[in-house]
């Protein structure tokens, strides 16, 4: 975890939900983390599966130039990274897993800036609706943050984070490779390839 904020809502949340696979929203106090306020965000499920912003930091809406409150967290990524966010929001709902990212935030004119995501799950009952904290912060703030508008965010390279990665020693991974899937922390293939004698397995 590169960002500051990052760290300190990760902590925060660890702390919070204790021997639980995540802590509930009623846990979250946000004069504990007001440091970090500015990147952070939450996510919630109103009457429908799609999971939308409800709150966002001002300095999360400030890489928008725009309040996104009520948008659809899926939405704002690129086409390519739009099939992964929804397999890594499955996740974070069906196993209470978390993920840190690398991410790209690119304008309309090209310009390009590292972002740092943190997901965060949080246990709900029945039809409660906000289900996750998060963290979406440069690693560097580029010059024309709040000036020109991220129109897509790129996802990079993540991990999950939480009880059960920590108890199986669960390693950092990359982008799913071409022609694999992941799930439960594993690539899993379909069919496969003959290795060449030169070629190990790692």
């Amino acid at each position: 975890m590169k960002h500051p904020s990052t760290r300190a809502v990760y902590a925060y949340w660890n702390e919070k939900r204790g021997h639980r696979a995540a802590p509930d929203r009623a846990d979250i106090d946000p004069a504990a983390i007001r440091h970090a306020l500015g990147d952070t965000f939450m996510l919630a499920a109103d009457f429908v599966d799609e999971l939308r912003f409800r709150l966002a930091g001002t300095r999360v809406c400030a890489l928008f130039c725009h309040e996104i409150k009520g948008e659809a967290f899926a939405e704002l990524w690129s086409e390519d990274s739009r099939e992964r966010i929804e397999a890594l929001l499955a996740i974070l709902h069906d196993e209470t897993l978390g993920a840190v990212a690398g991410v790209t935030a690119r304008t309309a004119d090209g310009s390009d800036a590292d972002l740092e995501i943190l997901l965060l799950p949080l246990a709900h009952v029945g039809h409660a609706r906000i289900r996750a904290l998060g963290v979406l912060a440069p690693v560097v703030p580029p010059y024309w943050l709040g000036e020109k508008p991220v129109v897509e965010l790129v996802l990079g390279t993540l991990r999950h984070i939480g009880p059960e990665t920590e108890r199986l020693g669960a390693p950092q991974f990359a982008s799913t490779p071409v022609g694999g899937r992941r799930r439960h922390g594993f690539v899993v293939y379909s069919g496969g390839r003959e290795m060449s004698s030169g070629e190990r397995t790692g």
